[in-house]
């Protein structure tokens, strides 16, 4: 990837990120999604397809980006590879995955990195280890993470005030508590279910910038 300034990180961001294994359609309709998403207000979309090769995320990332339009940022999950292909803004790396420096060789000065955390501990080594942002959870009970202890808005207001980066808060997040988790320091909230499994992303989108004080932008009335 080439040199340059990155990308600023929108705020408040309200980030969307697909999963095209929990469609009925198999996926076929994630471009039309991500569009709809994005037009209710979505500016940052990161492209999550754990069950895909290194090909097929290719492939399914050019269509998301064309969606996209250039109207909000675009993340690619786990895979450095397929973000440098795609000419991604972001790559997001779990809380085990590469080394930061390494990533940051690979992928250039102009792309931002972003890394998942679970706790204080982690996401202060997230931000020694030089990340652009972080992405925190869960927050809230969800089916994508079944199981797993929630950490609240208690666990967004102390990992927030333990460092400087950006976060954005990740699991179980709706139109319902977004602007409570925003209360809590977090820069952002992203959502999977709240809009992939809508019946109408873009109104559901909308739903939750609205909560957040977010605009949606004017490519909506196109």
């Amino acid at each position: 990837m080439t040199s340059g300034a990155r990308p600023g990180l929108p705020r408040p961001a309200l980030m969307l990120v697909t999963d095209s294994a929990r469609r009925p359609d198999g996926g076929e309709r994630i471009g039309h999604i991500v569009r709809e998403a994005v037009c209710g207000g979505v500016n940052i979309v990161q492209l999550r397809e754990k069950h895909l090769s290194g090909a097929q995320l290719i492939d399914l990332g050019r269509a998301v980006r064309d969606a996209i339009d250039g109207r909000a940022l675009f993340f690619v999950n786990g895979d450095v590879e397929a973000a440098i292909a795609l000419s991604a803004d972001g790559v997001h790396l779990p809380e085990d995955g590469a080394a930061i420096a390494d990533v940051r060789a690979r992928v250039g000065e102009r792309v931002l990195i972003s890394r998942a955390v679970h706790s204080i501990d982690a996401a202060r080594r997230a931000e020694r280890e030089g990340v652009d942002l972080l992405q925190l959870g869960t927050i809230f009970e969800t089916a994508s993470k079944p199981g797993v202890q929630p950490l609240g808005i208690e666990g967004v207001r102390a990992v927030c005030a333990a460092v400087r980066l950006p976060v954005i808060a990740i699991g179980g997040i709706s139109a319902a508590n977004a602007a409570d988790v925003l209360a809590a320091g977090a820069a952002g909230v992203a959502a999977i279910g709240a809009i992939f499994d809508a019946e109408e992303p873009r109104a559901a989108a909308a739903a939750l910038a609205a909560s957040i004080g977010l605009r949606a932008p004017l490519a909506a009335e196109r």
